[in-house]
């Protein structure tokens, strides 16, 4: 099986998943397989679910007959009828990365444009070599403009989804301490998010650039075509506001407030509308996106629960995210309780940035200071520490937080989100 002889099949598909359990009537099924399971044993089910065709690649569960039919992987089979869709569309895709913010962007983003298109984006995290494909692939023709998020913990993994996707707009949010153990330390990190920049560059597409970001403004420097923000002379110029602790942006003296914590904010905010002008958009329809854009995806979310208000901020952390969020937090009217988890895959960096973030939180004068990882509690010998988020509900069972404010910030596997409950 080739791609161009399956592609006309492919666009008789109602969408394509890997997971056997959603799979509903003329999707199509890819049975990636796992070191201890092979999903290739599902094929047959998945046609009697309903699946117009199953893609498999152990060769014994091959049926053409029954549209099951076999490549070598299915993964690069996958990636390469991904890389044909989108050799076959004509709307504008914008092309996301960044160590910060870019999932939130992306959300505000299509926000924004889908005041005035119809806009395929992104679907939560899906921004690896598996979920870009997957998004690229659920494109239809209806769509007018999609926004691809692209995600990275080592270099040439941006270079490989940016073949794919083939951005003719591109932004980075910014250049920050994550994935250090994978990017090989913070200087890889540039030369990683940077091949979205090479990519543009290569093929004369439009590169969106904060000047405020020193990185962004050398990187971009003399190059055309480009869209900015962030200074006088930039082509969009907006400035900050905030009320009740949420971050929003004024155009022109117009305001527009999120319903977002966190100044750090502010530029994912200009961002989104930087591209809703450059899409032909009024700021009346940027302020509705932006005034009715609810964060629920744990990122920046503010929570108001049991009279106190939460800072749910769980799904991501690494030091420069949590550096802004301690920051930001401390200006918070009221008492305040910190509640920060590790921050994971920074190598041989782990313990001097913990202990950096660790003493940041001592400086800035919390009510209370609470940790939740091994790697803080190794260093943590003046607050209160604990091992795992399941050690820290066991304690708050029986013990109260009084503080008004409370913060929860970690990296995704400490699962801080689970102590919500038991905070009363």
């Amino acid at each position: 099986m080739n791609v161009l002889s399956f592609y006309p099949l492919f666009l008789k598909c109602a969408k394509v998943t890997i997971d056997s359990r959603k799979i509903e009537e003329n999707d199509l099924f890819f049975a990636f397989s796992g070191e201890n399971f092979d999903a290739a044993t599902l094929a047959e089910n998945a046609i009697k679910k309903g699946a117009l065709a199953v893609i498999v690649e152990n060769k014994k569960f091959e049926n053409e007959k029954e549209n099951i039919f076999y490549v070598p992987s299915t993964l690069i089979f996958l990636q390469q009828l991904a890389k044909h869709h989108r050799n076959q569309l004509s709307i504008p895709i914008i092309g996301l990365t960044g160590s910060n913010g870019k999932t939130t962007t992306k959300e505000i983003i299509h926000a924004v444009l889908s005041q005035k298109y119809n806009i395929q984006y992104t679907v939560g995290n899906l921004n690896n070599h598996i979920g870009v494909p997957l998004t690229l692939l659920s494109i239809k023709p209806e769509h007018e403009i999609a926004v691809i998020e692209m995600g990275a913990n080592h270099q040439q993994e941006i270079e490989i989804l940016c073949e794919l996707a083939q951005p003719n707009f591109g932004y980075i949010t910014n250049f920050g301490k994550a994935h250090l153990e994978g990017f090989g330390g913070f200087e890889g990190v540039i030369k990683g998010k940077s091949e979205l920049y090479d990519y543009l560059k290569s093929n004369s597409q439009t590169i969106l650039v904060n000047e405020s970001d020193p990185i962004q403004l050398e990187k971009t420097k003399d190059y055309e075509p480009k869209i900015t923000f962030g200074t006088a002379s930039s082509d969009y110029q907006f400035d900050e506001f905030s009320k009740d602790n949420l971050v929003g942006l004024s155009y022109q003296g117009n305001q527009a407030l999120s319903k977002l914590t966190g100044n750090y904010n502010f530029t994912n905010l200009c961002a989104a509308a930087s591209l809703g002008f450059q899409f032909g958009l009024k700021f009346n329809q940027i302020k509705m996106a932006i005034e009715n854009y609810e964060p629920t995806n744990m990122r920046s979310q503010v929570v108001e629960k049991n009279g106190k208000t939460f800072i749910m901020d769980t799904y991501n952390a690494n030091p420069s995210s949590m550096t802004e969020s301690l920051k930001n937090f401390s200006q918070f009217e009221g008492s305040k309780t910190i509640i920060i988890g590790d921050m994971l895959e920074l190598g041989d960096e782990s313990e001097k940035e913990h202990e950096a973030i660790l003493d940041l939180a001592n400086s800035l004068n919390f009510d209370e200071i609470i940790t939740v990882g091994s790697e803080f509690k190794n260093i943590n010998t003046i607050s209160k520490a604990y091992q795992s988020s399941q050690e820290l509900i066991a304690y708050l069972k029986l013990n109260k937080i009084n503080s008004k404010n409370i913060l929860l910030k970690a990296s995704r596997g400490i699962a801080l989100e689970q102590i919500t409950n038991f905070i009363v």
